[in-house]
């Protein structure tokens, strides 16, 4: 058995196989550019990507650069964007001209976002007019719009053809998408009016007109429309694709599905990210890139501890009749901020899915004043027990109960408030919300638990 084949059975597609990389390592080495080219081609193109990924980056240079080793267009897609921008690096022009001419429309611009300015222009230059002209007018459109993630490679066919007619079309013409699920059916004008699956041309008979066996509902997404709202459309009618349309409603694309799950990872992955302050960062970037990204956070963070060293300090005459207090006050706040974010965590995702609207928004603030109320009650008796067979005081348990009680109250309160406030003001709620809500939720914390005990006290 080959080592090859040895590798393959182990590697079941998804699993990394660290013994494979020394090999690839002393392969690029001894400049034995034939065998990675061959061990690449038994691979799925996504397991070859994954060897590449995992690479060094000297070694990755090496390979890229390797005499008569040329990287297939399948692999190439199934990279990270950060490795594809740094394998574009090393690339000449004519390298990336060949990758672009073996791949559909929406995974070459794809790539193209990854060009800088200058280089873009002599790449294009290098292309056939037609595909030229597309790529130019989808890069024309905003980055985060349907035109980015469409592919111009989609099949048409008039309303008035027969299903004869068009599985002849099909057999006969050489520029339709290598896979497709629908045909779309258009009018005089080439706009659509209807979808018909494959399956059931191939299961129709030949003088059958598509008119007949046509679905009419068929949602037509405008090219500017957000990529995200592309998504939940996508998710809310269950569509395996769907064709875009100008602003005269002619058909210039489709999506399909695989293209709205790659939306809706990097979408829910940049979500996670801006909510904890890191946003656009890839594993690639030095250190020095990531420091500066992540230092305004950091700095706005700073000042918001400040705030709540102040209110804190307001109470300082307090915590000295009970110095106790400064022991317990981290708890409330702490529970009052992990409350805090679990409600924003739920209130970004179902903004992000359109789930939270107005009609439903004075029900759900109820409800997470009822959730707060709930969870006080039950952390307030909790803590009131431990603190009783900690201090032996019963009205340091007191203070404790009543200042959870309130903290969790509006913690959950401002958990949705917030992000709701940032969208309406067309700021995004996961990039701005945690550090108001953290903030809140401490100073909160703080004032009802001292604010408490300075009644009592």
């Amino acid at each position: 058995m080959s080592l090859i084949k040895k590798i393959k059975d182990k590697k079941v597609n998804f699993e990394f196989n660290k013994e494979y990389i020394k090999v690839v390592t002393s392969k690029i080495a001894d400049n034995d550019a034939l065998f990675i080219t061959n061990s690449f081609k038994e691979m799925h193109p996504a397991d070859a990507a994954d060897i590449i990924e995992h690479l060094g980056q000297n070694d990755r240079e090496s390979l890229i650069k390797l005499n008569n080793f040329k990287i297939d267009p399948q692999v190439f897609i199934e990279l990270t964007e950060s490795i594809q921008s740094e394998i574009i690096k090393y690339l000449s022009a004519d390298a990336i001209v060949r990758i672009l001419n073996n791949l559909e429309s929406d995974d070459a611009i794809a790539i193209l976002e990854n060009v800088e300015e200058k280089d873009k222009n002599i790449i294009l230059s290098s292309l056939p007019p037609k595909d030229r002209f597309a790529l130019l007018e989808s890069l024309s459109y905003p980055e985060d719009t349907a035109a980015r993630i469409m592919q111009r490679e989609f099949t048409a066919i008039p309303s008035n053809w027969s299903v004869g007619q068009t599985i002849d079309y099909l057999r006969d013409n050489k520029d339709l998408p290598s896979e497709f699920l629908e045909i779309f059916i258009v009018d005089e004008e080439f706009k659509p009016i209807g979808t018909v699956p494959s399956s059931k041309v191939l299961t129709t008979s030949r003088d059958t007109k598509m008119l007949s066996i046509m679905s009419e509902s068929q949602l037509l997404i405008p090219v500017d429309m957000d990529k995200e709202e592309v998504g939940n459309l996508f998710e809310n009618y269950n569509l395996n694709s769907a064709c875009v349309v100008d602003k005269n409603n002619k058909l210039v694309g489709m999506i399909t599905n695989d293209d709205v799950l790659t939306v809706l990872k990097e979408e829910a992955e940049e979500d996670a990210l801006r909510l904890a302050g890191v946003g656009d960062e890839a594993i690639t970037d030095g250190v020095f890139i990531k420091t500066k990204r992540r230092f305004n956070w950091l700095l706005l963070n700073l000042f918001t501890a400040f705030i709540a060293t102040w209110v804190i300090s307001i109470f300082g005459a307090t915590i000295e009749q009970m110095v106790v207090l400064a022991f317990l006050m981290p708890i409330v706040a702490s529970m009052g901020g992990n409350a805090g974010m679990q409600t924003l965590a739920v209130t970004v995702r179902t903004l992000a899915t359109n789930d939270l609207t107005k009609n439903n928004f004075t029900k759900n603030i109820i409800k997470e004043f009822n959730i707060g109320i709930l969870n006080g009650i039950i952390f307030a008796i909790i803590s009131s027990i431990i603190v009783q067979i900690w201090f032996q005081d019963s009205l340091l348990s007191m203070i404790i109960s009543i200042s959870m009680i309130l903290t969790m109250i509006v913690a959950g309160l401002f958990g949705i408030l917030v992000p709701v406030t940032l969208k309406n003001m067309n700021i995004d709620p996961a990039i701005a919300s945690s550090v108001f809500v953290t903030t809140i939720t401490d100073v909160i914390g703080f004032i009802s638990f001292l604010g408490v005990a300075a009644y009592f006290l």
